[in-house]
């Protein structure tokens, strides 16, 4: 396996974990640097080895893995953590603080009798992914790339759809409270969260923004006051007639919901009156849909590099020429106003 260089240090009250955390990080590539059992000693090994990147659990004696997010970022620490937990639906609450403290991403601890291949992946992928943008802010890489392209002629209400994945929802709590408690003909959120996690997020969103956050459910029709958020664990679909449907068809490329499928629907449903929104996130998701904005008449937005936790989503759109502008988080909020307008 090549050495990616990648220094990582793991924290888990459970022996048996970081072991099986550390063979499959150093299997991956990566060169473990240390392992904590508590959250005081990863916060003293982050401050010995600076790894490019920590994983923790959120369930740890003494200072947890909460405390470690709220210790780092209190220090100035940009180094991203990826959390490495038992979540369940029901304790969707917990993930959704962890992201809201800082962490990069979650990656599940697997039930037992599940197997280990889709967690192993799973934690690599993320691991690099956090370990490569801790690589990027700590060099400067990230520049503010804005594009040539026009204003909407001012008229008709467009509704809003924001796909976002990795980083989505720190940025989702920069960018709602900002937002007006009426805009355009209506808001769609596509974050990419299994199933029982949106719910929290939603929650979590609705007390700090002035639209009335909540999931989305069949039967849902897109009201200027709401802002939508498709289920984890359904595909969110729009009818003709505009009217919301949840879909338990497979995963596309591993996610549902799919943001290119909402997308490509609204784009059909709305046409023109159609602004399209993309947040930071890995991947390709959203390029597809906007595809389809674009041959509708639609415009897209999408996040600058400069703020993006991870610039995947965003980039695809942005290279092939689909964005209307490239904008940094905060000169978003601004700019889907203008785009989208708002409701008498």
């Amino acid at each position: 396996m090549t050495r990616t260089g990648q220094r990582i240090v793991v924290a888990d009250d459970s022996g048996f974990m970081r072991g099986v955390l550390t063979a499959a990080l150093e299997a991956a590539g990566f060169q473990v640097v240390g392992a904590a059992a508590d959250g005081d000693e990863a916060l003293a090994l982050c401050a010995q080895e600076r790894p490019d990147a920590l994983t923790l659990d959120l369930s740890m004696p003494g200072l947890d893995g909460i405390g470690v997010l709220r210790a780092l970022r209190e220090r100035g620490s940009r180094m991203p953590v990826v959390v490495v937990s038992a979540f369940s639906p029901q304790h969707g609450a917990r993930a959704i603080d962890a992201l809201a403290e800082g962490a990069f991403d979650l990656v599940a601890k697997p039930a037992p009798g599940q197997p280990l291949s889709a967690f192993l992946q799973d934690l690599g992928e993320k691991t690099r992914a956090a370990a490569a943008s801790g690589s990027a802010v700590r060099n400067g890489a990230a520049t503010r790339r804005p594009l040539a392209g026009s204003r909407a002629v001012r008229g008709s209400q467009r509704l809003v759809v924001v796909a976002c994945s990795t980083g989505g929802p720190r940025a989702l709590a920069e960018l709602m409270p900002r937002l007006p408690d009426r805009l355009g003909s209506g808001t769609l959120i596509v974050q990419h969260m299994p199933a029982g996690f949106t719910h929290s997020l939603a929650a979590r969103l609705d007390r700090n923004s002035p639209l009335h956050v909540r999931e989305a459910a069949a039967g849902d029709r897109p009201s200027p006051g709401d802002a939508l958020v498709a289920p984890g664990g359904s595909h969110l679909r729009v009818a003709a007639d505009r009217t919301l449907e949840l879909s338990d068809e497979p995963a596309v490329g591993g996610l549902r919901p799919r943001a290119d499928l909402t997308i490509a629907d609204t784009a059909r449903a709305y046409g023109k009156n159609l602004l399209l929104v993309v947040l930071t996130g890995m991947g390709r998701d959203g390029l597809e849909g906007a595809r389809e904005v674009r041959a509708q008449g639609g415009r897209i937005l999408v996040e600058d590099e400069s703020t993006c936790a991870v610039y995947g989503m965003p980039r695809a759109v942005a290279e092939a020429g689909l964005a209307d502008a490239v904008l940094p988080l905060g000169d978003l909020p601004q700019a889907i106003v203008e785009e989208a307008g708002i409701a008498a």
